[in-house]
Formats: structure tokens, sequence, C-alpha cells
């Protein structure tokens, strides 16, 4: 009788434990979820503001087509990309890219920098690049947790078990923004 008791303690000890590791890698996968939503909005917010910014710099920009296409082409590459963590990161690199040389290219257009419009424009986008900074880095974050959760033992255990798979990083694709800028006065 001692020997049942202490092994249905035993099962029931076994079984809270699955239970709250369980639980907890829900918790950590609903997190890098939350996350990756969270860029999905300032993505949206962005590719929802760059035909506005396109529109009101084409009239100053005749001799600058190329450069609107390629913010055009690259905004709707971003935009029909659907869950795939790395092409959806390769995408908005590309758009982000773009976006620069775009915003590069305006500083030849003093009437264009002056214009209230693109101001509010260039504004919104530059915060709007700001949230999405600060969304990558709370969703890397959330990955970083989760990740480490179902790779440390036991918990792998019961990742595998209940096919739980790591997440992808969103990272940056283009070598050269890795590197730090060169500033010359």
């Amino acid at each position: 009788m001692l020997f049942l008791t202490l092994l249905l303690g035993l099962i029931i000890l076994i079984g809270l434990f699955v239970m709250v590791v369980y639980n907890n890698l829900v918790r950590s996968r609903n997190e890098t979820k939350n996350a990756w939503s969270q860029i999905d909005v300032q993505l949206k917010r962005r590719h929802d503001l760059i035909p506005n910014l396109v529109e009101t710099v084409k009239g100053y920009m005749k001799h600058e087509a190329d450069t609107l296409e390629n913010v055009i082409k690259a905004r709707q590459q971003a935009v029909n990309i659907s869950d795939d963590v790395m092409q959806k990161a390769q995408a908005e690199n590309m758009l982000s890219q773009t976006l620069k040389s775009l915003f590069a290219v305006t500083e030849n257009y003093p009437d264009l920098k002056a214009n209230q419009n693109f101001l509010e424009l260039q504004e919104e986008i530059t915060s709007t690049e700001n949230k999405i900074s600060f969304a990558r880095q709370f969703y890397n974050d959330a990955v970083l947790n989760f990740n480490n959760r179902i790779q440390v033992f036991p918990n792998n255990v019961i990742a595998g078990t209940f096919n739980f798979n790591e997440a992808s990083f969103f990272e940056i694709e283009a070598p050269a923004e890795r590197q730090a800028p060169s500033v010359k006065f």
C-alpha cells in the first residue's frame, strides 16, 4: 500500500512538473507571437505611410523616377510576405534601404524639404522606423527567452514531445547595415 501511495505521489509530481513546464513554454511562445504582432502593426503603419510620401515627392522629383519606383516595389514586396519571419525581415530591410535612398535624394530638392506635408510624412516615417526598431528588439528578446526555455534540460524533453520549435530572430541582412557609419568633417 505504501509503495502504491509513493508511486502515485511520484506520478502526480511528474505530471505537475510537465504541466508547469508546458504552460511556461506556451506562455513564452505566445509572448513571441505577441512581439511579432507588434512588429507587424508598425510595419503596416509604415506600409500605409509610404504611398502618401511617394505621392508628395513625385511632383518635386520628376528626375528621380527610379528611386520612387524602387521604394514602391520594395513596399509591395514587403506587403506581400506573409508569416515567414526571415523573408519578412529581408523584405523590410530592403524597404528600409530604399527609404534611406529616397530621403538622401530629397536633400537635392530644397522646395521639397520645405513642404509641410513632406516634413510631416518624413517625421511620421522616422517615428515609425523608431517604433519598428523597438518592436524588433522586443521580439528578439522574446525569441531569445523562448529559445532558451525550449533548449535547456529538462524543458527540451517536454518541448520536443509537444513539438515546440525554435523561433527565428529578426536580423539585419545587409552587411553594410552592420558596420558603423563613418563620420567626416
